[in-house]
Parts: C-alpha cells; sequence; structure tokens
C-alpha cells in the first residue's frame, strides 16, 4: 500500500497499523484488525460487565487460539498505541486506521464519515448543549447508525467545549448492525471513557443480538440514572443523526430509546438474579 494513504494519521496510529502487518503473516489483515476490535472489547467488557463474564471470556480464548504467542502478544501492544492515540485528542482513531488500511471492501464497501464532518455535525446541532445541561443535568444522545462511533466522540467534543464534563454529563446509547463496527464504537468511547450502551441490534426493526457497557456507564451508575430519569418523565433526546423515521413508525430516536430500555430492564433483571447467590 502507498505511504501516502497513511497522511494525517498521527504516530501512534502508525505503529498500530506496523503491528497489524506483523500479524498479518500467517492471517489476512482484515482478519487481525477485526479480531483485536473484539478482543479489546471483550477485555473492556469483562472488567466491568460480571453479567456477560463467561461467555464472553470463553469467545476471548476461542479467539486467540488462532493465533500464536508473538502474535497474541502484539495485540495489547496495539491497544496501548490505540490509548495513546485518543489520549488528550478527540478523533476517530480506529475509523482512520480502517480507512487507511483500506478494509471498507471487506465489509460490503463500508466506510467512515470523516471526523473533521463529525465534528461539524455536532457543533452545528448541539450549540445550545449547555443550556440543556444547566436545565437537565445531563442529556442522552443516540446514534442509531454508530460506525466506529465518529459523531458520539464529536458529540462528547462538543460537550466538553461547552465548559461540561461528557464523562458527567451526557449518556449515549449507540446501535449498530455490524458487529466489528460494534466493536470499535465501543473501545474508542471505553478509552474516552464515555458512559454508553452500545447495542449490536438494528434501529429500525428494533431487533437486538447483544449490548456492551462502557466502564464509564458502570462507573456513574447510568443504570439507576436512567431508570429514574425514565420513570419522572420522557426529556429531549439528541439525536447524532438524522431522524428518517419510516411513515406511520416512531422516530428512530425513539426507537433507539425502546433499545435502551431493553437493555437496562434485562441488566435489572440479572442484576436482581445475580444478587441471590450474593
Amino acid at each position: 500500500m502507498a505511504t501516502d494513504t497513511y497522511n494525517g494519521l498521527d504516530p501512534h496510529q502508525r505503529a498500530f497499523i506496523k503491528l497489524v502487518k506483523e500479524n498479518a503473516h500467517r492471517h489476512r489483515c482484515y482478519e487481525v484488525f477485526r479480531d483485536f476490535c473484539e478482543l479489546a472489547a471483550l477485555s473492556f467488557s469483562n472488567a466491568v460487565d460480571r453479567q456477560q463474564f463467561e461467555a464472553r471470556e470463553a469467545r476471548y480464548l476461542e479467539i486467540v487460539k488462532g493465533y500464536s504467542e508473538d502474535e497474541v502478544n502484539r495485540f495489547p501492544a496495539m491497544l496501548a498505541e490505540l490509548t495513546a492515540s485518543l489520549t488528550g485528542h478527540f478523533h476517530d482513531a480506529l475509523g482512520e486506521i480502517f480507512m487507511a488500511l483500506d478494509l471498507g471492501s471487506h465489509w460490503h464497501g463500508q466506510y467512515f464519515t470523516p471526523y473533521s464532518v463529525a465534528s461539524l455535525m455536532a457543533r452545528m446541532t448541539m450549540h445550545d448543549v449547555g443550556e440543556r445541561i444547566e436545565r437537565e443535568g445531563f442529556i442522552t444522545l443516540c446514534e442509531p447508525a454508530a460506525g466506529a462511533g465518529a459523531m458520539v466522540i464529536a458529540a462528547a467534543e462538543a460537550v466538553t467545549a461547552s465548559g461540561n464534563n461528557h464523562q458527567r454529563q451526557m449518556h449515549v446509547t449507540a446501535v449498530d448492525v455490524d458487529p466489528t463496527a460494534v466493536h470499535m464504537a465501543y473501545i474508542q468511547l471505553s478509552l474516552l471513557h464515555i458512559p454508553a450502551i452500545v447495542v449490536h441490534g438494528n434501529s429500525l426493526t428494533l431487533k437486538q443480538w447483544g449490548y456492551w457497557v462502557t466502564p464509564a456507564h458502570v462507573m456513574g451508575f447510568w443504570d439507576q440514572r436512567l431508570r429514574r430519569r425514565d420513570e419522572a418523565a420522557q426529556r429531549p433526546t439528541f439525536s447524532a443523526a438524522p431522524d428518517p423515521a419510516p411513515a406511520g413508525s416512531e422516530s428512530v430516536a425513539d426507537a433507539v430509546a425502546v433499545v435502551r430500555a431493553a437493555v437496562l430492564e434485562h441488566r435489572g433483571q440479572l442484576a436482581e438474579q445475580l444478587a441471590l447467590f450474593g
């Protein structure tokens, strides 16, 4: 691949790509990237979500069986480079790496919105975010087609620019039909400490195959905060994307709110079951 495809990437993203290629001698590049994303997501989830620990630990072990010891050791090195890239800098690091590696063809022509565009859209649609936070305490944001999470990251940047704390005053429900995109978004929102539920599902049909809660969601007691808010009243929700609701259906924002409510109910039921064995 031509070197100029890496223009705009920081040194940590370039180091990440080098590690991917070192693991691609026996594997295809897109397989290494896909497996990194899932392994990192599983690691974060298992640190904070005991409800899904056993199944996800088994999945982690299943993936690493396909790699040698040296190859397995490169995955945490990739995570370290990604963490460094995102430290103190809002951007879609994984989406940019995905595009630089030209992986879109392996995901049916999937391409991610440039972060500069996402940032502009967030500033335009969230110009009054400070006023809403002051009035309501925190905002909820829905992203019905999350991709790698660029729009959510841009929203967090907008909240920070307003003088507020995205780690305490913004909660996100993000949905995507592609599992690798879900893992990418979950990793980046976890590293940026954004409270979020990332759902593998379809925002239009409301079908759901799984969900991931970020460390900031768990540590910030967002299960309880969101339930209290939902019980008190239905408040306005920012949408991180246009709202093209099909005729006769709920808006996409409302549909994502339904998905979030289902996740919270499920987590509540599991918590009650686990408490019986506490």
